[in-house]
């Protein structure tokens, strides 16, 4: 609350023993009444601002007395003067509350969120992970002197013959059922131990 709020005030605006008693929408004027009863009218659209006196005020329906007739047909208990109305209630007199928990509505609310911080979770672990090779170099155990070789890009049986110093069948002897026309970056193969001239 401001320091000067309560100068906005009925008390501190209008004129001693004068009190707002009404407001009209059609015409936009609020209605004032003085001490010995009579009724004065602001001006159009303010809220306070130079009076004029009215012989009368404009009639105003009480619309709750007419609601009110019409929730007693129904059986509906009415309204009291401040506007509560009392929660609905069953035969036995026992109030329908109006969410049967709220316990679980909490989580209702947060649940998107930790699904979504689940699934990045979930998608940063695969991208830690898959920056290592799918397919790890296959582990072979050669035989006797024969040393263990992975295939790379532009590798063929010949080529390998030639930097060991042997031959082709040489190759296959050591690696039973070795296709030379499809080898594979990465595959394990045996290969017999270089040659020296």
């Amino acid at each position: 609350m401001g320091r000067w709020t309560q100068y906005d005030e009925d008390s501190h605006r209008l004129p001693e023993g004068m009190k707002r008693v009404g407001y009209d929408s059609d015409t936009g004027r609020y209605q004032f009444r003085d001490a010995d009863g009579s009724l004065w009218e602001g001006p159009q659209g303010a809220e306070f601002g130079e009076m004029r006196r009215v012989g009368s005020a404009p009639v105003a329906i009480d619309d709750r007395a007419q609601d009110d007739d019409e929730e007693a047909e129904i059986g509906v208990a009415s309204t009291r003067p401040d506007g509560y109305r009392p929660l609905a209630t069953d035969v036995n007199g026992a109030t329908f509350p109006r969410h049967t928990s709220r316990t679980d509505s909490a989580y209702r609310v947060i649940l998107p969120f930790f699904l979504i911080v689940a699934v990045v979770l979930l998608l940063v672990f695969r991208l830690v992970h898959s920056s290592t090779p799918a397919n790890p170099p296959e582990s072979i155990h050669c035989s006797g002197t024969n040393e263990p070789y992975y295939i790379i890009r532009g590798d063929t049986c010949w080529a390998l013959s030639q930097t060991r110093g042997c031959t082709v069948q040489d190759i296959l002897d050591v690696n039973q059922g070795l296709n030379c026309e499809a080898l594979v970056v990465g595959q394990a193969v045996c290969l017999p131990p270089p040659h020296r001239a």
